[in-house]
């Protein structure tokens, strides 16, 4: 068996066509595009190119993207006073905390200061407590991105064991709630499952595999079941490549399905950016909206 890849730059752009047609029929209506922006804390080089390729996808998509980069030397409470202003901002729909931060300043807090409305990541403590209850439209980014990728296979998660390997609190945990509205039988996995010697185990009887560690090639093919779904979140430098948390050679002659790195998690976490930009300028325009509907 040779499993079947998703592309994610395909589907990235099969996203963006629908996002771009929404945002168009604002601007013929003569409203304004929506506009985030981006905070970066110092300038550097690394994090400046994913900046560039989200303004990339903002501009093709239509909407107004700003990169707003600010002294490194900007502390906790200096920075969360950057934020209320821009959540009083009128002109701003979407604010986004460009990571890495530097170690002084708290991430968490930061990011629970940003409106629930303007939230891009989706990670404010209420857009979260909502994303449990299902009733936001503002979904973290890299879940949501996993989630396309598997509705593009057109497998059924209902009953499906799926087996998620990270707990962390921006893929791990919210992606396993976007999972359950699906009516799939989710296992979280993470360093205390490898210590009791039980990852393999329940890795082979995974329908779906979602790996989101960040160590390189940790997973191996052999484990995976036959016919399986692999999606792989991970990104990891090893001998001067880009590679995954599973063994993409090997991992790709048992899965049916399987996430390249690069060009498959990555491209459409970007568009889902994007996408919850679109949401918050929504939210935020209600009367837009209604306009639309009429």
């Amino acid at each position: 068996m040779t499993a079947k890849v998703l592309d994610g730059r395909k589907l990235a752009f099969n996203v963006s066509k629908d996002l771009k047609k929404e945002i168009a029929v604002f601007k013929k209506r003569g409203a304004n595009v929506p506009r985030m922006v981006n905070v970066m804390i110092g300038d550097d080089e690394g994090t400046c190119s994913y900046a560039k390729s989200q303004k990339k996808v903002a501009r093709d998509i239509g909407i107004e993207y700003n990169l707003k980069v600010v002294s490194a030397e900007i502390n906790q409470s200096e920075f969360i006073s950057l934020i209320k202003e821009m959540n009083a901002d009128t002109k701003v729909n979407g604010i986004l905390i460009h990571k890495p931060v530097p170690e002084h300043i708290d991430y968490a807090e930061a990011a629970s200061y940003v409106s629930p409305s303007k939230d891009l990541e989706g990670i404010n403590p209420v857009n979260i407590g909502k994303m449990m209850m299902g009733r936001t439209p503002i979904i973290p980014c890299t879940p949501a991105s996993v989630m396309q990728h598997l509705k593009s296979t057109g497998v059924d998660l209902r009953g499906k064991e799926v087996v998620l390997i990270g707990h962390s609190t921006i893929v791990g945990r919210p992606l396993s709630m976007l999972l359950l509205d699906q009516l799939a039988t989710v296992t979280i996995c993470h360093i205390a499952t490898s210590q009791a010697g039980k990852l393999i185990d329940h890795i082979r009887r995974a329908d779906v595999l979602i790996v989101a560690v960040g160590k390189a090639s940790l997973i191996k093919g052999e484990w995976i079941k036959p016919g399986a779904i692999v999606i792989d979140v991970g990104i990891n430098r090893q001998d001067n490549k880009i590679v995954g948390d599973v063994e993409y050679e090997s991992a790709s002659q048992k899965a049916s399905y399987i996430t390249p790195v690069p060009g498959g998690v990555g491209p459409v976490t970007v568009v889902m950016l994007m996408r919850n930009a679109l949401e918050a300028y929504k939210i935020q325009n209600e009367s837009i909206m209604k306009a639309k509907d009429q």
